[in-house]
């Protein structure tokens, strides 16, 4: 039986990536907007660059479609150095947020009009605006102008008209941002399906976590400029590098501490007087004396009315509860002052859960359950 391997090229050594982004630095006048940037994105991901904004993703966008030029380093794609092509000439195409249709123009002469502008065959144009149509079950719609469209459906026609040049690269600048939520979910899962079906490489910026976790194969944080972190969505989210990190991928409470003991595979951390120690399974072992952060989610740590039989436990009062139908997250303050989130299933109607605002409770988890981070 045949053993199908999980998508992972950047785990090869042997594996060429399509871009390569080469100690790259975009300075507008005395701000450096990227700094020093080195980055690989292989071919058939859907690659997400994350940030809050100002960080430089939108910057790092443009410099791939062409749009701004690197002051220093160099960004290749297929070992060609893409600096001197100028944006009509590379195998790149970019989407953006305001979907830029023609109002004039239906939606198959919207989808056909960048073939046309490069002179493409006209049987060649039919054959596939019609098959892209197809991909984005837009075929239905072919008559119809924007404005009598809906925003999914116009997201869908700013999709195929960028696919339809069948780029080696597909950039997506915010382009779900418009949609109202359940749609932008929906349409998530479209993107996937429809990257998945051509193998098209998609690069996506966005400042939407959720978003971002959803879509892609793995996702470049960044931070003022630089990456903070390049990995899966899966490591990320349980493996993250720094506090930045941890805080900005999900919900996390961080408790500072100090390594009492430390020996291979754990530590004790002290984080407040008149408790004990907590224990912490890491394979980072920082000598006793260091300070440390331990990050925890809230769907790892366990709330209850009595103390449980847990090494890591501390008592608390509810500050607040975030109600969200399927979960509450209850906000925790230890003695110390500090604030500890926990998150619970609702199995049970609002009126039997027995848990609600000023009850002392007692947070815990497992030894293995938080991430010690030391920047």
């Amino acid at each position: 039986m045949a053993v199908t391997l999980p998508f992972a090229p950047w785990a090869d050594p042997s594996a060429e990536p399509l871009i390569d982004l080469r100690n790259v630095t975009k300075r507008f006048g005395a701000f450096e907007a990227v700094r020093d940037l080195s980055l690989t994105i292989y071919e058939r991901e859907f690659f997400a660059i994350l940030g809050p904004s100002g960080c430089g993703k939108t910057t790092l966008m443009r410099m791939l479609a062409g749009f701004e030029t690197p002051s220093a380093g160099e960004i290749l794609l297929d070992g060609q150095d893409l600096t001197p092509i100028p944006p009509a000439r590379r195998p790149v195409n970019m989407m953006f947020q305001s979907y830029a249709l023609f109002p004039h123009l239906t939606v198959e002469k919207n989808i056909a009009f960048g073939l046309k502008r490069e002179g493409t065959p006209k049987d060649e144009i039919a054959t596939r605006v019609t098959d892209i149509m197809r991909l984005v079950q837009l075929t239905d719609f072919a008559r119809r102008k924007p404005d009598q469209l809906s925003g999914g459906q116009r997201q869908r026609v700013a999709l195929a008209r960028a696919l339809v040049k069948r780029p080696r690269l597909l950039l997506l600048d915010e382009p779900l941002g418009a949609l109202d939520k359940k749609l932008r979910q929906e349409t998530q899962f479209e993107l996937m399906n429809i990257q998945e079906t051509l193998g098209t490489t998609f690069v996506i910026v966005t400042h939407d976590q959720e978003e971002a976790m959803t879509v892609s194969s793995r996702i470049a944080v960044m931070r003022a400029g630089e990456l903070a972190q390049v990995a899966t969505p899966t490591d990320l989210y349980e493996r993250p590098d720094t506090r930045f990190v941890a805080d900005f991928i999900g919900e996390v409470s961080m408790l500072e501490g100090r390594v009492t003991t430390a020996s291979r595979g754990g530590v004790g951390l002290a984080v407040m007087e008149g408790t004990p120690d907590l224990r912490v399974i890491t394979p980072d072992t920082p000598p006793a004396g260091t300070t440390a952060w331990l990050a925890l989610r809230p769907e790892k740590i366990s709330i209850s009315r009595s103390r449980p039989d847990a090494d890591n436990a501390l008592s608390g009062k509810v500050l607040d509860i975030a109600y969200l139908g399927n979960i509450s997250t209850y906000h925790v303050e230890l003695a110390d002052g500090s604030i500890v989130k926990a998150q619970e299933s609702n199995r049970q109607r609002a009126d039997r859960r027995g848990i609600t605002w000023e009850d002392p409770v007692w947070v815990s988890w497992e030894e293995d359950a938080g991430v010690l981070l030391r920047a």
